[in-house]
């Protein structure tokens, strides 16, 4: 993380304990500065508790595989809010890939597609060539992506572990080690379906 990032961190952290608040309260402009300065918070998705940050910056990545003890081969999904974000991925929205795209979102379908810049996102695609995107079904976190930009958000537990379904589960995974949690009550999901396109056929890799 750049000293800069964690530099704004810092002085929100500390505005916070001035301010006697904390951060299950703030609205979406607030937790989209925060993930925009490279925190690393706990927030509810449309489908479980997700360990939340921007899908911009790798040391950000780096950090969510190391507190989830994540196998370093495994890639990561990112959440968008708009077509138009995954062009900054070296996505091609082809004509076909737009039809495929308007069937499956919004919703719990996550879609894998080829990156024509595998070597710049390597720390998503794990030297896979592909990342799979997702646009949630949930206005709050909809509108949080549109303000905060890209995240990945892959669920809050240990791997290996059950998926957080409360904050107080989570922060038993995480305790102090993040930024930030956003408290939505109990969610209680399923991880999204994961497809990927070979020619006219649907593949699906989890289901």
């Amino acid at each position: 993380m750049t000293q800069k990032r964690q530099n704004n961190i810092k002085k929100e952290k500390q505005k916070q304990s001035d301010d006697q608040t904390d951060l299950h309260s703030l609205d979406a402009y607030s937790l989209a500065a925060h993930l925009r300065n490279g925190a690393v918070g706990v927030i509810a998705t449309d489908t479980l508790y997700g360990l939340v940050g921007s899908a911009f910056y790798p040391d950000v990545v780096a950090r969510i595989f190391q507190l989830k003890r994540r196998n370093i081969n495994k890639p990561v999904i990112v959440l968008v809010s708009d077509v138009e974000q995954m062009k900054y991925f070296g996505i091609e929205l082809t004509r076909d890939v737009l039809r495929a795209l308007q069937t499956y979102w919004p919703g719990r379908y996550s879609i894998v597609l080829p990156t024509k810049e595998n070597a710049k996102f390597d720390y998503l695609t794990r030297g896979t060539g592909t990342i799979a995107f997702r646009m949630p079904d949930r206005a709050d976190l909809f509108e949080l992506i549109d303000l905060s930009g890209p995240i990945v958000a892959p669920s809050a537990n240990i791997e290996g572990e059950p998926p957080a379904t409360t904050i107080e589960e989570a922060q038993r995974y995480f305790g102090e080690e993040i930024d930030f949690y956003a408290d939505a009550g109990k969610v209680e999901g399923k991880a999204s379906t994961v497809i990927t396109f070979e020619g006219d056929q649907v593949k699906y890799l989890r289901n």
